[in-house]
């Protein structure tokens, strides 16, 4: 019976946040089209018949923490769906006399689906930790492919530090991380760090993008790895719905989404939380050895027996923020 209940519970949850997942995208962006197909419930179905202990992470607003929702940080102009507001929603620990250090948190969802809600557990645990966390809105595949996340981003940490003193942000410790494609995001910002190709045209080109550290939780570092190759694709795959054709038609812009082939003395320390399932990070082992051929400290912390998406569930939620908290305390507290 008590199997039922917390099933009964968790299927209630689910139905709400997917509820809210539709009025976002209803409400925001009518007319741009969107993949509402990854949601944490969705992952739950998929995942329970495997790890049938899991439990989905709850959002919990604590008195710690402020939380203010759906800022917009750029304005695009003469847009196929006209002007687009991009948004964040701000995490920031509840003492306003000094400044933090800030993580820009990215969601994933295979370039295509998911927003910026899936983010707010994780922003709200890190932000009672110390750090402004901003979670942010990109274009998706759908509305449009690739560079335009890369702009958006590099956008978005170029109005964290034009705002600055308003959200109690250090602006000399700003950090990137994601998620699945976010992940993927997160390094490849974080790698191409001054690089006028990625920067774009739009937002506070006063400000500099760039970041002094990368969270990388079970993001592709290589879209031209072996392991990542050998996966069957179609049309509507991910990456090549993204990127606008095959790797083999379509071989140097693999190569320009991929971090691994832009790192540099220059790139920040990184953080890789991996899952078991190494697709879905292929290209770390060879990132790493990269970075170390700089001198750029990194970490690798690999969860056992955990799948892709473990960080919307426990037992894998609390480990990964505590290896965030971690790792940004130390590269910020020796900068």
């Amino acid at each position: 019976m008590q199997l039922n209940i917390k099933t009964y519970l968790v299927l209630l949850f689910f139905i709400g946040l997917t509820g809210i997942s539709l009025t976002y995208a209803q409400s925001s962006i009518h007319e741009i089209p969107l993949d509402t197909s990854y949601t944490v419930w969705s992952t739950y179905k998929k995942l329970i018949k495997t790890y049938p202990d899991i439990i989905p992470v709850t959002p919990k607003a604590s008195e710690r923490v402020l939380e203010k929702d759906n800022v917009v940080y750029l304005t695009l102009h003469d847009t196929p769906f006209g002007d687009r507001n991009l948004k964040v929603d701000i995490f920031a620990p509840n003492a306003q006399n000094e400044i933090y250090p800030a993580l820009l948190l990215v969601h994933g969802g295979g370039w295509r689906a998911g927003n910026k809600t899936l983010n707010t557990p994780m922003a709200q645990t890190l932000a009672a930790n110390g750090f402004v966390v901003v979670s942010v809105e990109y274009r998706l595949s759908l509305e449009a492919k690739y560079p335009a996340a890369i702009y958006d981003l590099k956008a978005a940490i170029r109005w964290m530090r034009a705002h600055a003193n308003e959200y109690h942000i250090d602006e000399k410790h700003i950090a990137i991380g994601g998620s699945s494609a976010g992940g993927q995001l997160a390094s490849l910002i974080g790698a191409t760090n001054e690089n006028q190709k990625f920067e774009g045209t739009q937002g506070n080109l006063d400000f500099s993008s760039s970041v002094q550290a990368v969270v990388d939780i079970d993001g592709l570092l290589d879209f031209t790895d072996p392991e990542n190759l050998a996966v069957k694709r179609n049309e509507n795959s991910a990456d090549v719905f993204w990127l606008e054709g095959f790797y083999e038609n379509n071989v140097e812009k693999w190569k320009e989404a991929s971090a691994l082939h832009w790192v540099n003395k220059q790139s920040p320390p990184f953080l890789f939380i991996n899952s078991s399932q190494t697709r879905f990070h292929a290209g770390c082992k060879q990132m790493v050895n990269q970075l170390n051929s700089f001198g750029i400290y990194n970490e690798i912390q690999d969860l056992k027996n955990s799948p892709h998406s473990f960080w919307l569930f426990h037992p894998w939620f609390n480990p990964t923020t505590e290896y965030i908290t971690i790792f940004l305390n130390k590269v910020f507290n020796e900068k």
